[in-house]
């Protein structure tokens, strides 16, 4: 009976507390928020909001910020109480009349007044305190070096996705992932209440391989060449050949990151540009034969004043008589006609192989947007004198990054590696890519030998030196098809080489598309600026002389 009596006295007890609760919350709601209920019940408008999060910066690789968001605002308007006091506040801190902008406020309807002012604008905005007008968070993309890689880098779109380059190729990691938030609106049009929905996530951070201040001499180089003989436009790549990594991918005419939609010199020609490579692609052909123990590197060769080939005349860049080169030789005096009886030896089907292994016909993978593949014709389009202009690089088309790769691969001892320029996302280093051995080091060493020769004596680059440096590289001069002929007045030269020829630590491809002033030739304006950059670059990395 007792334990009866307690058990009813509990169950009272409880419904007394909870009687007690709901008066409590009923005096809450009546008396308390009563004010605050009210405000809500008369709102025009609940509205959840984007909080754009904060897109990470690209870095140099010594942290120097290449692309980085600054503070930024929206002023937003909506139901202004008085438009023509407004107006005549905000017009000059917004840069526009105070007529048309008191037109915008007078409106019902939510406005933009402005997208993405610098934050010391914005809080001047802010101090005067107007109802009505509100900020919206809207951050800055800023560009701290200006033009410095703008074809690189990219841009960014109004609408906050990236514009080419490093920003559109990366643009879903240095996004981060946006916030929400909800805003209650009270009839004045000021906010009474703001809550987070769901928190925003900054945008990874990019850290590249590239030294701006190598991309610096690189640019200044380049625009050298573009005010001396008017090309249509200039590229250089400046890389480790030990590790793929790009030190300095530069362009000339330059480009603003911060103005994406003006002028028109966008395209990254070190990974667009594609182009039949002239003499430097000589390379493949030799390297195949040295490979294939066809040829050494001092096998001669008879070398006629022009070679006749199925009906066709094939000469020299420079008239000589019948003379006897070696492999050396014929690379040193970048030989034509040389190429030509290399390649016979090797053969249609060997050679297209060997121009595969290099890596041409294929993207570098280097991970930046519009690399193009160039064109290697498929042996079963080989004709009969396919084997007379391809072997000295006239008939087929690559990349300045590409060609830049296959060099490297003789840098490197003869493995060829994937190019790459970014080093780190979100503090994480990337992997890089093993690279596979495409000559023995024997033929490799041959090779970086072999390339000394057109920067000796006799060479075709023999005035381009380092003091206190063994140079090694190439002359390129190709003449550009136009309607399906060649011309005689466009051509596009170049010069790749590497330093120390035989310990290489830096690599520098010039490329110069179309030269004005008769410069016509890789011993011309690429060669002095591959000089030029790969001087200043040896001194810079500190690499001893050898």
């Amino acid at each position: 009976m007792a334990l009866a009596q307690r058990r009813l006295r509990l169950l009272f007890a409880s419904f007394a507390a909870l009687l007690l609760l709901a008066g409590l919350r009923t005096a809450d709601l009546g008396l308390l928020q009563s004010n605050h209920l009210s405000a809500v019940a008369q709102s025009d408008e609940v509205k959840v909001l984007a909080q754009p999060a904060t897109r990470g910066p690209i870095l140099d690789r010594d942290g120097r910020a290449l692309a980085l968001t600054e503070p930024g605002d929206d002023v937003e308007a909506y139901l202004v109480p008085d438009p023509a006091k407004a107006a005549a506040q905000l017009a000059p801190l917004l840069h526009t009349s105070v007529a048309a902008l008191a037109l915008e406020l007078g409106s019902r309807h939510n406005q933009y007044l402005a997208h993405r002012l610098p934050a010391s604008q914005a809080q001047r905005i802010a101090a005067l305190k107007i109802a009505g007008i509100s900020l919206v968070t809207d951050d800055i993309r800023y560009y701290p070096f200006g033009s410095l890689a703008g074809q690189l880098l990219g841009g960014m779109h109004s609408n906050g996705t990236g514009a080419g380059g490093l920003e559109e190729e990366y643009g879903k990691q240095l996004a981060g992932s946006n916030g929400d938030t909800r805003v209650v609106y009270a009839g004045d049009g000021k906010p009474i209440s703001i809550d987070v929905l769901r928190q925003t996530k900054a945008g990874s951070t990019i850290r590249l391989t590239l030294d701006a201040q190598l991309q610096q001499e690189a640019e200044s180089v380049l625009a050298n060449v573009g005010a001396r003989y008017t090309p249509k436009s200039a590229t250089a790549i400046v890389s480790d050949p030990r590790t793929g990594a790009v030190l300095a991918l530069a362009n000339w005419p330059s480009a603003n990151p911060s103005n994406p939609g003006a002028g028109s010199n966008w395209t990254d020609s070190a990974v667009e540009l594609s182009y039949e490579p002239g003499s430097t692609f000589k390379i493949v052909v030799v390297g195949g034969a040295l490979s294939d123990g066809l040829v050494t590197p001092n096998t001669p060769f008879a070398i006629p004043s022009v070679l006749q080939y199925d009906g066709r005349t094939i000469s020299d860049s420079e008239p000589h008589g019948n003379e006897t080169l070696t492999t050396t030789g014929i690379v040193g005096q970048s030989s034509n006609i040389g190429a030509v009886e290399i390649g016979e030896r090797l053969g249609e089907a060997r050679f297209y192989q060997w121009t595969r292994l290099f890596g041409f016909g294929q993207p570098t993978g280097i991970g930046l947007p519009g690399e193009a593949e160039g064109l290697i014709p498929p042996l079963a389009d080989y004709n009969n004198f396919s084997m007379g202009n391809l072997p000295f690089g006239q008939g087929e088309s690559v990349t300045p990054i590409q060609l830049a790769s296959a060099y490297a691969a003789i840098a490197d001892g003869g493995v060829l590696r994937p190019p790459h320029i970014v080093a780190a996302i979100g503090g994480e280093n990337l992997r890089t890519a093993r690279g596979r051995r495409i000559l023995s080091p024997q033929v490799a060493a041959e090779m970086r030998t072999i390339l000394e020769a057109p920067l000796q004596s006799g060479g075709t680059a023999s005035e381009i030196s380092v003091p206190g440096y063994t140079l090694a590289g190439k002359t390129g001069t190709a003449n550009i098809a136009v309607n399906g002929t060649y011309s005689h007045t466009k051509y596009i030269a170049s010069f790749v080489g590497f330093a120390p020829a035989q310990n290489p630590q830096v690599e520098v491809t010039v490329v110069v598309d179309q030269p004005q002033d008769g410069a016509i030739y890789g011993t011309d304006a690429p060669a002095h600026a591959w000089q030029a950059i790969m001087s200043w670059a040896l001194r810079y990395l500190q690499i001893p002389p050898g």
